[in-house]
């Protein structure tokens, strides 16, 4: 068994399978959730279950958290009974949430003073990739603390890249999100021309698939039937946040969004969730 005490918060669609990858890779694990229910798939597996977030950073060394929004985050870790209270002097907590960086910074500050080290490590591939073990995990901190997590991540992610220091992870994983976000929208856009064009929308995102224009949105939307209907439904409020959390970014550093943000506006717009 692997030495390192994990505590996991988060078993979401894609958290769920994260901490199942932990358990299976031999490290004493505790989870706590606010649903009860989504405990019950780890039944019979070792996995300790605590009370509180308090309570199962007491019995961890490394705290992994993949809840939805900053304000999650910071409920989690500093609101009353939360793990900030509790983990010892050297733990470390990950937050694989995609929130702004700014609340990992305001929060490994109040972590320093505790002893508590904070990185951030944003994941990307969804519930098949974490099952898997091919989750992209995209981290942010000083090398020393990441070469700790480094090994819990590899159980549910490949690559684990580390792109500098606190924050990084966070805006890599954001930029990555406007990019998709424009990449629906020009898909979208595109199918329609073609159907507009006499060209049927499947059969022409079928032959770009294997040529140049190839993009890993222009199937989510061939698949959604050539709109972004589908999309918008699913993911539409999440990209929302993500588009205006890197606006908020670039204004903060003075930076033109260009093309790419415009792009993005464009999909949020015909997603109907502008922002």
């Amino acid at each position: 068994m692997n030495e390192t005490r994990v505590g996991f918060i988060g078993l979401g669609s894609q958290g769920a399978p994260m901490a199942r990858r932990i358990i299976e890779a031999g490290y004493p694990v505790t989870l706590w959730a606010r649903r009860p229910a989504t405990l019950e798939p780890f039944a019979g597996t070792g996995a300790k279950t605590a009370g509180t977030p308090a309570e199962l950073a007491a019995a961890s060394d490394l705290v992994c958290l993949c809840v939805t929004a900053d304000a999650d985050v910071e409920e989690v870790l500093a609101g009353s009974g939360g793990v900030l209270a509790a983990l010892g002097e050297g733990g470390v907590i990950a937050v694989h949430s995609t929130v702004h960086p700014d609340t990992c910074r305001r929060l490994a500050a109040e972590a320093a003073t505790r002893g508590i080290r904070l990185i951030d490590a944003p994941v990307s591939g969804g519930a098949p990739a974490a099952s898997a073990g091919r989750l992209l995990v995209m981290v942010g901190g000083d090398e020393p603390t990441v070469e700790f997590c480094r090994p819990v991540f590899a159980s549910y992610g490949d690559p684990v890249v580390h792109l500098g220091p606190l924050g990084a992870g966070l805006v890599t994983k954001l930029l990555n999100n406007v990019l998709f976000t424009a990449h629906l929208g020009a898909a979208a856009s595109l199918l329609s021309l073609g159907s507009s064009l006499g060209v049927d929308p499947a059969r022409l995102a079928g032959v770009i698939s294997h040529g140049s224009g190839n993009s890993f949105a222009l199937q989510r939307v061939a698949d959604g039937g050539g709109t972004l209907d589908r999309i918008a439904q699913h993911a539409g409020t999440l990209l929302r946040k993500d588009v205006a959390l890197v606006a908020d970014l670039a204004e903060g550093a003075g930076a033109a969004g260009g093309t790419v943000l415009t792009a993005a506006d464009e999909a949020l717009a015909a997603m109907n969730v502008a922002r």
